[in-house]
């Protein structure tokens, strides 16, 4: 069982930076695939990133490739999620996400959701 609780949105204006923040609790977090996935207004839950257990493994939305990047310290039981040259079509409540099975891009396949978190991007 892992608990999750997101962190970290807001209102930015087009061009600048957020970082989200996943705080998880639970005794097994370090051996936990961690995801960040987006839902906008009207459209499907879709994924952002996702970081295997040791860091070593990333991936990516290809919307989101060389502007956002994804962390984890284990020891602080966090993951991270580092956005920059943020998109009016960024806007979405970001939602961080577990699962044991790597290489799953939808939402189907994570087991544990926090509660989201707002961010708002201005033109």
């Amino acid at each position: 069982q892992v608990q999750l609780v997101e962190s970290g949105g807001g209102l930015v204006q087009a061009g600048g930076s957020l970082r989200l923040s996943c705080a998880a609790a639970g005794p097994t977090f370090s051996s936990y695939i961690l995801g960040w996935f987006r839902q906008a207004p009207g459209k499907e839950r879709e994924f952002v990133a996702a970081i295997n257990w040791s860091g070593g493994n990333l991936d990516y939305a290809n919307s989101v490739k060389g502007r956002f990047t994804i962390s984890r310290v284990n020891g602080k039981n966090t993951v991270y999620l580092q956005m920059n040259n943020l998109k009016p079509e960024d806007t979405a409540v970001y939602y961080c996400a577990a699962t044991l099975r790597w290489g799953f891009t939808t939402a189907y396949f994570y087991d544990y959701w926090g509660q989201g978190t707002q961010v708002t991007v201005s033109s």
